[in-house]
């Protein structure tokens, strides 16, 4: 497995964009709990972050792409809003190890993935 990072280094309520052997990702932490997905918009592929680490609308309660401003569930990634609304975002699953977030090599470049994470 390998190590995407810290789930201390991610704060309560904010995400975090990880690069992990070309592979690019990014952590949200919600009521402690943290989610983890691809970093690609269903509807072009592009990157979702309007600034680094930054993936959470204003108000921090939806992740939002930065390019036409689809809105998607923290928890399932489903897009609520925007030119994909229905389709989701890939999310990788992980395991936590003492509060790393780790990810079989595989994982890292699947696509399709859907569900929640362990």
């Amino acid at each position: 497995m390998i190590c995407v990072g810290s789930v201390g280094d991610i704060e309560e309520g904010t995400s975090k964009g990880l690069d992990v052997e070309g592979a690019y990702l990014f952590a949200v932490k919600r009521d402690d709990i943290v989610y983890l997905y691809r970093n690609s918009c269903p509807h072009l592929g592009t990157p979702l972050e309007w600034e680094e680490d930054q993936f959470l609308d204003p108000e921090g309660s939806l992740i939002q792409c930065s390019t036409h401003g689809a809105l998607f569930d923290i928890k399932t990634g489903h897009c609520l809003a925007g030119p994909c609304k229905g389709q989701h975002l890939q999310a990788v699953p992980f395991l936590l190890d003492n509060g790393l977030l780790m990810v079989e090599p595989g994982h890292l470049g699947q696509r399709d993935i859907h569900g929640a994470t362990d």
